[in-house]
């Protein structure tokens, strides 16, 4: 029925706490809602696609006739990080949430670590990225030990300065983390991070590079594959399903390349499904409660929309989504445990449809499975309602 989906993942952007919020500490949590309330928000192209429409939010006009289908989706995996979102789009549901290392990780998977890559470690605790490597880079520097830290998020990442050790060998760390850390210590993602720069002017460079757990077999991408329809990606998506039934892919370092590269994805794709992340909103500014360069963050996004809309082909749906919240307004630092919005538009999509508050976000992959012939064990897609 659309011979190409382009479904893009706005990373944090979540649009509510969700009934359990409170069970992750995450009470009060809205990160649109709260950005537009504390700050002021001024999207107007959304909301005529029906932004507004989700829930009351004074600040967001809600559209009389929303030009695209809108609802909201729950997230039905415990959790609350970028893993368990993506994976539940697909059609993969955990039972239990990834691991998390508040402490920092246990002496003994340390010491295999340090034994194996030949170095001792900085670190090994939950920290900002920016911060540690503030308070730690230069010891790094001079002792050429990684600084290994964790989040709120089941992470292990560890962060090196480019000219202390080579990428090739932080990625091998990587790898070697990676196989370290399975069983009841497996991570949901162990990600490089490089960074560049002197004391006090440190900055992370674009070379991030993340080792996901593998997803198990079935899901949409592994789906699309077995029918021949091309899976595109622009951003992190290709690192959180290690290339699983992914062609074509490019990097991105920040929205704008993200959102261009879309574009020449359009021009070079002209079916299957260009499957994207803005990692933005997430890793700039949720995470760093920058309240301001969020919303900044979501305005750029908005003003851009038309530029996507223009390129769009008559059977072209666009699907908007979010795979957590991050909401930079609360004390917390942390991803937040809310509701993700949805956004369907395209020339052939029937405007003004209500989808509800869907039951999965693994209802997207789903409606994107039965477009293209196939189905995935989980969701209850949507195709029909937007025709």
């Amino acid at each position: 029925m659309f011979k190409r989906v382009i479904w893009i993942v706005l990373d944090s952007v979540g649009v509510g706490e969700m009934p359990d919020a409170a069970a992750y500490g995450d009470a009060g949590s809205d990160t649109l809602g709260n950005i537009a309330r504390q700050r002021g928000l001024k999207l107007p192209n959304l909301c005529r696609l029906g932004l507004g429409n989700l829930k009351a939010i004074p600040e967001l006009q809600r559209a009389e006739n929303p030009a695209g289908a809108f609802g909201r989706c729950t997230l039905a995996s415990p959790g609350k990080d970028t893993t368990t979102g993506h994976w539940e789009m697909v059609g993969i549901h955990l039972e239990k949430p990834f691991p998390l290392f508040p402490n920092g990780f246990p002496p003994g998977v340390m010491t295999e670590f340090e034994n194996r890559i030949g170095r001792s470690t900085l670190g090994n605790k939950a920290a900002s990225g920016t911060e540690i490597i503030a308070e730690l880079g230069e010891l790094h520097m001079e002792s050429g030990s990684p600084i290994v830290y964790t989040s709120a998020d089941s992470v292990f990442q560890i962060a090196a300065h480019e000219e202390t050790i080579p990428l090739w060998e932080l990625y091998r760390m990587c790898e070697i983390a990676r196989e370290i850390l399975s069983g009841k210590y497996e991570v949901g993602r162990v990600i490089a991070r490089p960074f560049e720069g002197q004391p006090g002017h440190f900055k992370r460079t674009p070379n991030r590079h993340d080792y996901a757990v593998p997803p198990p077999p079935g899901m949409l991408l592994d789906k699309l594959e077995s029918k021949g329809v091309p899976v595109y990606s622009v951003g992190k998506i290709f690192d959180v399903f290690l290339g699983r039934g992914i062609g074509e892919h490019v990097k991105s370092k920040d929205n704008a390349e993200g959102m261009a590269k879309t574009l020449s994805a359009m021009k070079d794709a002209p079916d299957g499904v260009i499957y994207v992340n803005l990692v933005d909103f997430d890793q700039q500014y949720g995470h760093r409660n920058d309240v301001e360069g969020y919303g900044a963050a979501l305005e750029a996004f908005d003003e851009w929309l038309p530029s996507l809309e223009a390129a769009l082909g008559p059977d072209d749906l666009v699907m908007l989504t979010a795979d957590h919240g991050c909401d930079p307004t609360t004390k917390s630092t942390d991803h937040s445990r809310e509701y993700t919005p949805l956004l369907a538009f395209g020339p052939k999509v029937r405007a003004g449809v209500d989808l509800g508050v869907r039951a999965t976000l693994s209802d997207m992959g789903q409606t994107i499975a039965e477009n293209f012939g196939t189905s995935i064990v989980r969701g209850t897609s949507f195709l029909h309602d937007i025709i």
